[in-house]
Order: C-alpha cells, then structure tokens, then sequence
C-alpha cells in the first residue's frame, strides 16, 4: 500500500452529510490518475485517527495523509514520529496553523497533488507531559480558550470568530496564576497569562505567536507572558495580529531544548489545541528532526 488516507469527515464540513464520500471520490480520482494504491478510512470518533494511523503503520504504508485539522493531525503525527512513513496534509480544521507554517495549499486538490508529488521534509516534534505538538503548546489562558472552543457543538465551531469571542470573554474574567519556571535552566518566577512552547509561529488564521520559530531548527521558541490588568491584556494582543509578540512588553522569550514549568495543583494545557492536565508539574523538550512531513 502506497498511500493511507484518513479522513474526519467533520472537520471543515459544516453540516454537509456527503463529505466523506466527496473527499473520497475527490482522492480516488487523484490516486488512480497517479497510479497510487491507496487506502480511505473515515473517523468516527475522538482517537480513532491514532488507531487508523497505527494500522497504517503497521501495513507499511509510506504516505499517511491526513484530511482535517489540528487534532486530527496531532492524532496521526503522533503516531507516525519517528517511523520512516511521511505524513502528508489536507487541512480543513479553523485555524491550521500547522499547515500554513509548512505552506501547504488550501484547496483539497493542490494539497493532494503535494501528497501525491511533493517533498519530504523532517521537522522536530516538541513533548509536553509526555504527549506530542507539532505547532504550539500551551499552558494559561490560551488553555482555557482551547477548551471552551472544543466544548462547543459543531456549529458555530469554524474560523476566527469563536476564538476572538471567548478570548475576548476571558480577557476580563481569567486570573492568572503563579508558576515556576524553568527554560534550559534558566529559573523564572511570575504570574503568568500563557506559557507557550512554539514549534511552528502561528496558533492559526494568521495569529502569530512565535515569528522566530522554524520547525527545523531543533529549538522550541518558548514564551511566558505575565499577567497584566484586562485593558492592557487587550493592547498587548494586538501583537498577536502583528506579529511582534516577541517584542511586547513583559514577554521572557527564549530559543530552548528544555523546560519545567511547576505550580501548585492542575496544570491545564494544550497540545495543538487538544486538551491536557496535569499535576503540579510539566516537563517540555523537543525531538529533533523526528517527523517525515510532505510539502510541496
């Protein structure tokens, strides 16, 4: 087998009923025109990209593609770490962040054209609590965002709107809370807003967290924002849309390998906008060069 395809047939469907067999029958007619023997799986739960990719794997397959967004990708990728098979994306999640930072076209066909014809490009893989990212994780309010962004139904769940809208809500209402941290050994102690490890630069829909981030460069870029009144939480964001947040005021930004972050109680965190806790401590690190991804 060539080439498996998996694909979750809600993501970027709206209320379509037929979309698994379209985007079925759009890459059956790429395969055959290619002369690819493929395989199309549809998902029909949370986790079970990570069974189909397991599968895949374990079949031989040399391309896993993957027709979704963030989750699903993170699910699949997961999976497919530090195998010799490339994973190769069509994205159709709100923000997808992940392919945009990999220039990975927008519409279906000139995506499966980059499956079936591109390059493979191995990029590093950031952990958290032992669970993988392959764009951002994160821990404070972009946490608490993320979560209330999947707690929603399937409506109202696309684009930039929902996120601004919670986010927006948050900024008046989360309490930030006080961490220890620690980044290739270098000890902070703040009230922070978000603690992010940035693999890719972008969260999605061009909202730039990390501008210096290169997903080949063996470093996670790691930035821990402290927590600032509700006004000024406001003007701060706007970096976010101008790509500057490196440079707002009272950001410790540092290119690592490592870090600790420690505080007392539940640790909520995101790993490419899935949800994670944990206890009182987190360990972050990265994995050089672990993942083969198709790109054009």
């Amino acid at each position: 087998m060539d080439v498996f395809a998996i694909v979750n047939p809600l993501s970027g469907a709206g209320a379509n009923p037929d979309a698994a067999a379209e985007r079925r029958a759009l890459l059956m007619r790429h395969f055959v025109d290619a002369g690819i023997t493929a395989g199309f799986h549809v998902t029909e739960r949370r986790g079970h990209a990570t069974e189909l990719a397991a599968h895949a794997v374990a079949q031989g397959a040399h391309v896993i593609l993957a027709w979704g967004g963030d989750g699903t990708i993170n699910e699949i990728a997961s999976v497919l770490t530090g195998t010799s098979a490339a994973l190769a994306v069509i994205p159709a999640g709100s923000g997808n962040g992940f392919a945009r930072e990999l220039t990975i076209p927008w519409r279906p066909d000139e995506a499966i054209r980059v499956a079936i014809h591109g390059r493979d490009r191995a990029i590093d893989v950031g952990v958290i609590d032992g669970r993988l990212f392959f764009n951002i994780a994160g821990i404070g309010v972009d946490a608490v965002i993320a979560e209330q962004f999947n707690a929603q139904g399937r409506l109202g769940r696309r684009g930039l709107g929902p996120y601004v809208r919670i986010g927006l809500r948050e900024c008046f209402t989360y309490e930030g809370r006080h961490y220890k941290v620690s980044l290739d050994g270098e000890e902070i102690a703040t009230r922070a807003l978000v603690i992010a490890f940035a693999n890719g630069r972008e969260y999605g829909n061009h909202v730039r967290l990390a501008p210096k981030a290169r997903m080949d460069d063996g470093k996670l870029e790691a930035l821990v924002v402290e927590d600032r009144p509700p006004l000024l939480r406001l003007l701060a964001a706007r970096h976010l849309a101008l790509g500057t947040a490196d440079r707002a005021p009272k950001i410790t930004h540092r290119s690592i390998t490592s870090a600790t972050v420690e505080t007392d109680g539940e640790i909520l965190y995101h790993v490419d906008g899935e949800i994670g806790r944990a206890q009182n401590r987190v360990d972050v690190r990265i994995r050089p060069g672990a993942l083969k991804v198709r790109v054009p």
